[in-house]
């Protein structure tokens, strides 16, 4: 088989990848977050693993405004993320450990190759729709509570 012919044909199979469905097989859990004047309940997906944080919501072309995806690492690190192949403009969000948020990224540019990059050592990065952190009036210091963090609110 010729080169050319070669890198049509993977060419073909990496295009099929890259359009097909992503359907959810991740766990999904309800974080809820400190807004001004009360709480504010996403539902989220839990990516906890390599594989799981490396696909987080590349491809995906919706997200339910009131959703998101949390990056649970496990430990405190710097974290770094790109957008290259994420087709919607998102808000992230680098949490601390005790489920403080750190900073915010907003509005981040879809299909991006630039590195964003958590300001200290965080614990986790939730992702949600670009402009909803604004619309709900989150800022650094609020917090986010959830099992990853051990701090849920009593009937969360």
């Amino acid at each position: 088989m010729h080169t050319l012919q070669r890198a049509a044909i993977g060419m073909t199979v990496f295009l099929g990848l890259a359009a097909a469905p992503v359907p959810s097989q991740l766990p999904n859990a309800t974080v809820v977050v400190d807004v001004p004047g009360g709480h504010a309940r996403l539902r989220v997906e839990i990516a906890s693993d390599n594989a799981t944080r490396l696909r987080g919501l590349m491809y995906r072309k919706q997200l339910d405004a009131d959703s998101g995806m949390l990056f649970d690492f496990h430990n405190d690190g710097f974290r770094n993320f790109w957008m290259k192949n994420t087709v919607l403009p998102l808000d992230l969000l680098f949490i601390r450990s005790d489920g403080t948020i750190s900073s915010i990224v907003a509005n981040t540019t879809p299909f991006s190759e630039n590195i964003i990059s958590s300001e200290e050592p965080v614990r986790a990065v939730l992702e949600i729709n670009a402009g909803r952190a604004a619309a709900l009036g989150l800022k650094p210091g609020e917090k986010v509570h959830s099992a990853v963090f051990a701090n849920m609110l009593q009937g969360q």
